[in-house]
């Protein structure tokens, strides 16, 4: 595993050149040195360090924290502040930063490893979290039905190509609807409206068959005989938080 990069930010030489042989004595390598905002900045794009150790109020136009927003943004370099001050403004500004830490000046050495050490981990682990995100999002985008996934509430937080087709709404007008008026379905037979997905699969606590002939209503007021199936979504204690609505057109087979 390669040594992780560090860049400091630090507008105090001793404090900067005493927090560097801090480091190299716990076996982090150390990219850079910079003591301005903007330097860091430039700095974070030359280097593409592992992990920033940035001071809050550093000298000139670019303090601490909109140099962090800044890195964060372009780079997604993670940013630990080291400060001497933890008032209420300084704290609500940092945390809009999002941070992957925070450590008030002075500090011991433990506390220091401990805070890098986590915040690379947690880094790491939420770009593999991104990642695979990406990929399911890819893959159900490409699959060959409609798919439409509800939250816990019945709101609409995700649907293919395929499912925008086939209701007539596109994902950016569907996300929080209420399912219902996304998927405007009725009995073929009946014409009554069909039960939310959500609340079936809660009740039935399996996956339902949904067997009767579906007419889907899109959003145009066509109608669509379709074939559907519902799977809840749920977290390790089997509380059901969504629903994942999968659905299809028959009108060829008619």
């Amino acid at each position: 595993m390669a040594t992780p990069q560090i860049l400091i930010v630090e507008d105090e030489d001793i404090i900067a050149m005493d927090l560097e042989n801090k480091l190299k004595s716990m076996g982090y390598a150390v990219a850079a040195l910079a003591s301005s905002g903007q330097e860091a900045v430039r700095k974070a794009a030359a280097i593409q360090p592992d992990l920033v150790l940035m001071d809050i109020h550093l000298k000139g136009a670019m303090d601490g924290v909109t140099a962090a927003h800044e890195i964060r943004a372009l780079y997604d370099i993670p940013v630990i502040y080291l400060t001497a001050h933890a008032d209420d403004y300084t704290l609500h500004r940092a945390k809009k930063t999002e941070p992957v830490g925070y450590i008030l000046k002075p500090f011991e050495d433990k506390e220091l490893r401990a805070s890098i050490e986590l915040a690379l981990h947690n880094h790491g682990v939420e770009n593999q979290l991104r990642k695979t995100e990406r990929w399911l999002a890819t893959t159900l985008k490409s699959i060959g039905e409609a798919i439409i996934a509800s939250d816990e509430n019945g709101r609409v937080a995700f649907m293919n190509p395929i499912a925008e087709a086939l209701t007539g709404w596109r994902q950016e007008e569907a996300l929080g609807k209420d399912l219902a008026e996304v998927f405007h379905a009725i009995d073929e037979q009946t014409r009554q409206p069909i039960e939310n997905p959500l609340a079936e699969v809660m009740r039935r606590e399996i996956n339902p068959g949904l067997e009767r002939p579906t007419l889907l209503i899109a959003r145009g007021g066509t109608e669509k005989p379709i074939e559907r199936t519902a799977s809840p979504i749920q977290d390790d204690n089997g509380y059901v938080n969504g629903v994942v609505l999968v659905f299809r057109s028959v009108g060829e087979r008619k």
